[in-house]
């Protein structure tokens, strides 16, 4: 969870800087990440359930969606989160350098 907190800190304070707008492209961000939830989720929760993995139950905070912890579910919304925003960032500096 830390690292989670971690790498959505920087992301989540810079999205709101205002020349680059990043805030407002909020339905194509939601569903973007709606999607890789959805997919890979649903890849997790099926894999989980066969148990071809686990997760260590003294390694988590021990709440669960479906079968899924609740950093697992997370890093399907903070990683693309992140991976989206430094996307757009890099967008903006090549403009910018341009």
């Amino acid at each position: 969870m830390l690292v989670l907190l971690l790498s959505v800190s920087v992301p989540l304070v810079l999205s709101f800087y205002p020349k680059l707008r990043f805030y407002q492209n909020t339905r194509a961000l939601f569903l973007s990440i709606g999607c890789i939830l959805l997919i890979f989720g649903s890849w997790d929760v099926f894999a989980t359930w066969r148990g071809h993995w686990f997760f260590n139950p003294e390694k988590i905070f021990g709440v669960h969606v479906i079968n899924l912890p609740l950093e697992e579910v997370l890093f399907f919304i903070v990683i693309p989160f992140c991976c989206i925003f430094t996307w757009e960032a890099l967008k903006f500096i090549r403009k910018r350098i341009k």
